[in-house]
Formats: structure tokens, sequence, C-alpha cells
């Protein structure tokens, strides 16, 4: 295995360093093959100091240490290089880190490079690290450090964890944060394979985004390989108290000890969304999918790191309904992992893609119904962005234009939902069972390489238009892409079963005691996030304390509900609620979380003191992903 793809790496190599121009050529196929490339240059990534056009990593072997005590991680990071004709240097993304030294040849040469880091360092983008490279040098080893406070690495001591005995370590590499824990080419159209050797205390487990062990060995030595090759951001790294439990034969789940057996409960249906999957756009291409339940610290609800997803524990909510998230990353297998954006301004491409896929999974598994509610929310969702960013914000495009800016910037629900109803509006236009059968090619034809939005407009064109000119004006692309908002004439979704949500909430304002409302018993999570998003605003002492009382809101075991209820808890004044939305903003580390209600408790000056009180003490807990985000919100030094 690990021999054929190196191979289509050498391959890939010689498309990218002599391919055509941007643009001028299809993308090509090989019905042979699993890993078919795109003639098409990659555009220059304005986020990496990188030029993979003179040379590039080809594979990673990578031999790192992980100190508790220095929260550093030191070792050796080695290349196989692919170099253009006269290449006499390969530059590399570096942030926060210390070079000890680079040698070239095997792991233990001592032949040393000369290297020099960038004279200055860009807040986002880092330093470049250029090494020079002696005539014939196919291999180098870069000797480094990184810094305790390197942004994509979260150090958790033992009492943030929910075995409160030992400590632990994730990394977060989404969008540019890996080269603060790896010099590498870090841009998501540079593409590598990895093998991995991680030593850590004896008494924890390692686990990667690669192949893993599903027990912990004495030794505290693991050792891990990735064939398949990706970009740099989907390479993660896990450190603690771990355990594994098989969910199916493909599928299972790592977690703390008392963690585990609600996360299997939780995740049972994995195995099923594997099979959907499967069934919806071609074969699974990774060999296992599991999750790994990370400690309420961790940033993102989930991060589709290959062959292990990243989740948030906010998503255990003991009744299976916010497992859409699973559903999600496992989408990112294809969407993103396989068919990878080329630049974060292509960022909808990933994740547009991926919302679509992942309502198509919970559709099979759910109902039509179910996933009516989700596409509600989720346009709920992107109006609130519109209102945000502004309806004629070019941030409102599909495709974004992020330079000079982090791309973390570019991560709204524009890319997530606006995207989404475009594919929507594909198939809306052409038929369900044309547009799967687009997909299914759609990814098998572009496996493993990275795409634009001129190229997908350019794939659409010729693989579905396909001259009729009519359907081209009808799915209007560049309007949908290029334009800000949602195009004239879109129309939002719609579910009954909101309109009966709708009901009770009439029922409720207009005088009926909330204990006497009908049918809430059987509500999802999905009617009562929309029940609480659409309660109308200015609610008196007693109208809040009546529905906590019915419906126990302040106290839910649900994030999702405590996060939408905590919002009217702040704008309502509720004290009765405010010593559990401070339990929950230093427990809960999720950004999605974090900033509506750090943003709604700026909106007065009481509130604003109030969340910096409260962050004051939950500060130190979150991730840097997070921390720059809430930091700005609240004007915090």
């Amino acid at each position: 295995m690990k021999y054929f793809f190196r191979l289509f790496l050498l391959a890939f190599s010689v498309a990218f360093l002599y391919g055509c121009e941007p643009n001028s050529e299809t993308h090509s196929s090989d019905s042979d093959s699993d890993m078919s490339t795109s003639t098409s240059e990659a555009p220059r990534d304005v986020h990496s100091h990188a030029v993979p056009e003179i040379a590039h990593v080809s594979h990673l072997d990578l031999d790192i240490a992980v100190d508790f005590e220095t929260k550093t991680i030191t070792g050796r990071a080695s290349y196989d290089l692919v170099l253009a004709d006269g290449a006499t240097e390969i530059v590399l993304d570096a942030r926060d880190l210390s070079i000890q030294g680079v040698t070239a040849g095997g792991n233990d040469s001592s032949d040393s490079l000369a290297f020099a880091m960038g004279e200055t360092s860009d807040p986002i983008k880092g330093t470049s690290l250029t090494i020079q490279l002696a005539e014939g040098t196919e291999r180098i080893n870069v000797f480094y450090q990184t810094s305790p406070e390197a942004a994509a690495l979260q150090w958790l001591s033992p009492s943030q964890t929910a075995g409160k005995e030992q400590p632990f370590l994730f990394t977060q590499g989404q969008a540019i944060l890996t080269r603060t824990w790896l010099p590498c080419q870090d841009g998501p159209g540079m593409r590598f394979t990895y093998d991995a050797r991680v030593t850590v205390p004896s008494n924890l487990m390692a686990v990667m985004s690669a192949t893993n062990p599903t027990e912990r060995n004495d030794q505290g030595v693991y050792e891990f390989e990735m064939a398949q090759p990706i970009p740099a951001y989907l390479m993660a790294l896990s450190v603690g108290d771990l355990e594994f439990a098989p969910i199916g034969e493909q599928t299972g789940v790592y977690a703390e000890p008392s963690v585990l057996e609600a996360a299997v409960y939780e995740f049972g249906d994995m195995e099923k969304m594997l099979v959907s999957a499967e069934e919806l756009y071609g074969p699974y291409r990774w060999e296992r999918y599991d999750v790994i339940v990370l400690p309420p610290s961790f940033p993102f609800g989930g991060m589709e790191n290959p062959r292990l997803t990243f989740a948030t524990p906010t998503i255990l909510a003991g009744d299976r309904s916010l497992t859409s998230l699973i559903a999600h990353e496992l989408a990112h297998s294809w969407s993103g992992n396989l068919v990878t954006n080329a630049t974060w301004d292509d960022f909808w491409l990933n994740e547009g893609f991926t919302v679509y896929f992942e309502r198509r999974i919970m559709e099979k598994l759910y109902g039509e119904s179910y996933v009516k509610m989700l596409a509600m929310l989720g346009h709920q969702d992107l109006d609130h962005t519109l209102k945000e960013l502004g309806t004629d914000s070019k941030d409102t495009h599909l495709k974004l234009d992020l330079i000079g800016r982090d791309p973390d910037e570019g991560m709204t629900d524009i890319a997530y939902e606006k995207g989404y109803f475009l594919l929507t509006h594909i198939e809306n236009s052409i038929g369900r069972e044309a547009f799967d059968a687009f997909l299914r090619q759609y990814f098998d034809e572009n496996a493993f390489t990275t795409m634009t939005t001129e190229d997908f407009i350019q794939y659409v064109d010729e693989n579905l238009v396909k001259g009729d000119e009519a359907l081209k004006a009808e799915l209007a692309l560049e309007k949908w892409i290029y334009a800000p908002g949602l195009p004239a004439g879109f129309e939002a979704p719609y579910s009954d079963r909101f309109e009966k949500v709708d009901a009770e909430l009439a029922s409720w304002t207009g005088g009926t005691a909330a204990k006497d409302l009908a049918g809430t018993g059987e509500w999802s999570t999905h009617e009562w996030l929309h029940f609480i998003r659409k309660l109308p605003a200015g609610l008196s002492g007693d109208q809040m304390a009546d529905l906590d009382g019915a419906f126990g809101l302040t106290a839910s075991g649900n994030s999702e509900i405590q996060a939408a209820w905590f919002e009217h808890v702040i704008r309502n004044q509720y004290e009765a609620g405010y010593a559990s939305l401070e339990a929950f903003l230093i427990r809960v580390g999720r950004r999605k979380f974090l900033k509506p209600l750090y943003t709604t408790l700026a909106e007065t000056e009481s509130g604003k003191e109030m969340g910096r009180d409260i962050y004051a003490k939950a500060r130190s807990g979150y991730h840097s992903v997070s921390v720059g985000t809430i930091d700005e919100i609240l004007d915090y030094n």
C-alpha cells in the first residue's frame, strides 16, 4: 500500500511541477486508479511561505517526544523531497519554533545544511524556514523544538480533564497552525504521506490521524503510518489517559475511561453512517473511521482528521440527538480530505459539500423531516451571519479573498450553509439521481487532489451543463459564488415539525402556562432549539421562570439547548441562570458557544463587566483559537 502511494506522489509531483496554466485543461480521470490528478497548476497559497513548484515534500518521517513538564515537543522531522531541475533550496513554514539544526541524507546523517529563518515573523503566517540544498539532496532532517505557547497545542492539567488524574495534549492545525508544532509546507494544496514515532509518558497513550493503537503499552512509544497523502492541516496528535472501544467493523471510539461508555452509546449509529455514506458516494478510502472525544476545551465541534475525528464532549447529550456532527466529520472523508480546497479562499468547497453530504446521511438514517429541521436551523444560522457581516459584504461571497487576513476569518456559516444551499439548488435543477451520479464521479475523478472554485465551475460546465445554455443560466453559479448574500428568488427551507413548534410558542405567548403546552415531551433537540431561538425579546422574569420551571432549560444536559437558552438569560437579566451560565463558560471551550454568549454579554456595560470577570477565570482553559476570538469581543488585555 505504501509503495503504491509513493508511486502516486511521484506521478503527482511531475504533473504539479510541469502542469499547464491554471484552468487550461479539465481534470483527468483513470478508472483503474483511486487517485486521479488535476492537470491544472495549483494557485499560489498566500498563507504559506512555501514555493512548492520549486521544491515540495512528498513524505514525512517524524520522531518526536512529548514533554508535559516543559510543555514542548522535541524531535526530528525528516522529509523526502521532489525538486524541480536546478532547485537549490526548499522553503517550509514555521511559527514560534526553535530550529536546532538541519542535515541531509538518512536520519542519523551529520551532513549539515545551511538554513535561515525569515528576518521578520508575520503574526499570521509566522516565518519562512529556507534550507539550502546540496546537489543530489533527496532527503533532509530538521531538528526542532516547539514553544510552550505554540498556538496549535493545548496542554491540559489533570484538573481540566474528565478523569482529573492525568494531563492531556491535543493539536488543532486548521487552518494554518500546524506550522506551530511542526515545520512543514502548511497549505491545503500541498499533500504528503507520513510515518511517526511518538514518545510519551508511559502512563499515557498517543493517537494520531493515522493508523492507531487500541491499547496502551508499557514503553510509552507509539508508531503510526498515514499511507494516503494529506495536507498539513490534517496532521493531528492527541496524548492522554485514553481507552478504545469498537463500534463496528471499521469504526470505534477513544475517550478517557470515565467518558468511554457514554461515547460508545452516543455514537452507536456510526457504522451505519459509514455504510450509508459509501452507498451514496463510493468507497471509504481511509480504511478505518474512529472518533476521539477530547476534553471540553476543544475549540470546535469536530475536526475531520483522517481516520480519527477529534470531537467535543458537548455532543454527548445522552440521546444521540447531536450526532449529525459525526455524520459531518465522516462526510469530510470525501469532501475535504479526499477532494480538498486548493486554498482557504476556496473553503466552501470543503464545507458546503460536507454539509450537503452530512444531511444526505442523516436523511437515510432518520428521514426527510429530520433533515428539514437541520436545514431550517442552518438557514437561521446563515441569516444571522448575513446580518452580522452585512448583506453586501464580500465575506458573504462563497469565493473568499483572505489575503492579508487569518484564514480563520473565512470559517463562517457562509461556507457551510450558503454552500449547502447552492448544492441543493443544483440538485433541484437537475434531479437527485443525476446529481448523485455527478457527485460520485466528482469524488472518484478528483480523489486525493485539490480543487479551486474556478476548476469546480469548469468541472460542472463540462460534466453537467455540456453546452446546455438554459441549464447554465438556471444554475447561475457565478451569482451564487461571486455575489454577496443569497440570489434573488431563493426559497428558504420549510419544516412542518417546526410549524407545530411555532403553534406551541404562539400558545405560550398568548398566556398558556409552559407546563400546559402539548407535545413538548416528544420534541427533539432541533425542535427545542427552534423554540428557544424564536422566543420574543424582552421576556419578564416571571416568563423566564415559567419556561425554566417547566422545562429545566438552565440545567439542561444538552449543551446546544443550554447555549441557546443562556443568550436569553443574559439579555433578560435572569439572575437565576447566572451561576449555570458562568459554570458553562468556564467548563466549555467550544467557540461556537463562546462567541455568541460573550458577544451577548458585551452588548451592555454591566454584561461586559460580567463577561470579563468570567473570562478571567476561564481563559487559561481555552484553546488559542477561542482566546483570539474572545479577546477581541471583550477588548481583553
